[in-house]
């Protein structure tokens, strides 16, 4: 399940909601994947081509 989120975000890292919703365009993201068992919180750098994972939590 880790694998294909990954895989979601190395594609599409946008997607995923705002880790703030006061900051609707800000690069620090969340993505929850497995059903809603994990949660992925990560930073787009667009200026250099890449998406840093800073946390993935595990739910139940």
């Amino acid at each position: 399940m880790l694998a294909d989120a990954m895989g979601v975000l190395e594609l599409t890292p946008w997607n995923g909601p705002a880790y703030n919703e006061a900051k609707p365009d800000s690069p620090m993201r969340q993505f929850d994947f497995g059903e809603g068992r994990g949660l992925i919180t990560y930073l787009v750098l667009d200026d250099l081509d890449r998406v840093d994972v800073l946390d993935v939590t595990w739910i139940g």
